[in-house]
């Protein structure tokens, strides 16, 4: 059995899921198990209708919801699946407008009708040009805590539900699935939070015992940077299962951060393919060291970071100041990227300034808080980073002008950070790119073929 999860992208309307069709069918004799994202931009269009109806635009928002109806009726056919879901949504939506409240429950309730009901249509697609398949709802199977929008596995029950239901289904159906959704024990409808489409197809993929776990997208496979950042990158043809998950967690979005993790845990090989390109070979995830004469795989950017220089020259020599900052940061829920110490002072990063307020107004009781704004960390991610020499005199050599406003050295030894303007960052980029991939291993890289100079 292989696991194969298709993208926002790849099912965003009936022409893109007539490719999946052709895509599964190839691999019919694998027994595919087809877990799929909402249709396009589905949830955040579901998610801004609930917005204008806490904020008092009852109208509108209704308006917006039957536009998205009919963007699902026209791609699908399915005129009686889809009312009765929509009119569930109606009264969803109507009660948030009375309520004026939108807590994480309701969240999960109404972001969670973009899988139910794009998995629905895919596997009436399905059915209906001759492929036995099955609908499963993964509501009935991934079961999590309670932490509504960003909720956690119960594993052991999962695993026990998915042994017990997929395979006997999969001898002779296509099952199709909805990612990012789940329930609590108690039936309540969580989500796995944004980009869950790819954990639960690694959730799924460590429950059956799968072979493979594929992660079809809109792009090649991993590449050595963001394309949106500088488009001269290579595609890396295999990675580590540690490479790969630090730079999904520093900003590679071909992949979920927690996808990675079923997945090591288990021992199953991660692949990352084009559903617009099917025969590329994308790139494949492995639990294996990956050698390779570049010493470093990739360069994963996050844009527009906030840095916050914390000092208190009252803490000089006194213990207990990294752990009050930290306290403060716990109590706020904000995570930190980055961070660099010295005796009196803390620079870290955090990924937004929106809440950032009441966090700045308890540091500053006991510190100096300054805070630049549109930043961008870079971070170089390649095997034994920490150990290969001349690693970082190369880094700030390709650099030349750009100006680093902070350096971090991962424990990890897999990767090296730093954090330059927002303005700055395509240049960096593309400096790193001419001086540490110039030349590539043919058995780890596949060049673009376009000079390096983009």
């Amino acid at each position: 059995m292989i696991v194969m999860k298709f993208g926002g992208s790849s099912v965003e309307s009936a022409a893109a899921i007539e490719r999946v069709r052709g895509i599964v069918d190839a691999r019919i004799a694998r027994r595919p198990i087809v877990v799929v994202s909402a249709m396009g931009k589905t949830t955040n269009r579901l998610l801004e209708i609930a917005h204008l109806a806490v904020n008092g635009k009852r109208d509108k928002a209704i308006s917006n919801l039957l536009d998205l109806r009919d963007f699902h009726l026209r791609e699908s056919g399915m005129e009686r699946t889809i009312d009765e879901h929509f009119q569930e949504l109606s009264e969803l939506v109507k009660g948030l407008a009375i309520l004026g409240e939108l807590t994480p429950r309701s969240i999960d309730a109404i972001s969670s009708f973009g899988e139910r009901i794009s998995s629905l249509i895919v596997a009436n697609h399905f059915q209906h040009h001759g492929m036995r398949a099955v609908h499963v709802d993964s509501r009935k199977l991934i079961v999590t805590d309670k932490r509504h929008t960003q909720a956690n596995p119960l594993y052991e029950e999962t695993y026990a539900r998915l042994a017990r239901t997929i395979p006997p289904l999969a001898s002779e159906h296509v099952v199709v699935m909805g990612g990012f959704i789940a329930s609590t024990e108690e039936g309540t409808a969580t989500t796995l939070g944004r980009g869950g489409s790819d954990f639960t197809a690694s959730i799924v993929g460590a429950g059956i015992g799968a072979e493979e776990i594929q992660i079809w997208t809109d792009v090649d496979g991993m590449l050595t940077s963001d394309p949106t950042v500088f488009p001269g990158g290579h595609r890396v043809k295999v990675i580590s299962f540690e490479e790969a998950s630090e730079l999904a967690y520093f900003g590679a979005k071909v992949l979920h951060p927690a996808t990675v993790l079923p997945a090591v845990d288990k021992n199953i090989p991660v692949l990352i393919l084009n559903s617009r390109n099917p025969d590329n070979e994308g790139t494949r995830i492995i639990a294996d060291k990956v050698h390779s004469t570049n010493p470093i795989k990739s360069v994963a950017c996050k844009k527009k970071i906030v840095v916050l220089n914390i000092r208190s020259t009252r803490m000089f020599m006194a213990h207990g100041f990294l752990r009050r900052i930290f306290e403060v940061f716990d109590r706020h829920e904000v995570p930190v990227d980055m961070i660099s110490t010295s005796e009196v002072s803390v620079s870290l990063t955090v990924d937004s300034a929106s809440h950032l307020p009441a966090l700045l107004d308890e540091l500053r009781e006991f510190s100096e808080v300054r805070v630049d704004e549109n930043q961008s960390i870079i971070c170089i991610v390649g095997e034994n980073i920490r150990d290969t020499p001349g690693v970082a005199a190369r880094l700030f050599h390709a650099l030349g002008p750009i100006n680093v406003r902070m350096v971090s050295q991962g424990a990890s030894a897999l990767n090296f950070g730093i954090v330059v303007a927002f303005d700055d960052l395509p240049e960096a980029v593309r400096r790193i790119h001419e001086e540490f991939f110039s030349e590539l291993d043919p058995a780890v890289f596949v060049g673009n073929h376009e000079a390096i100079h983009a």
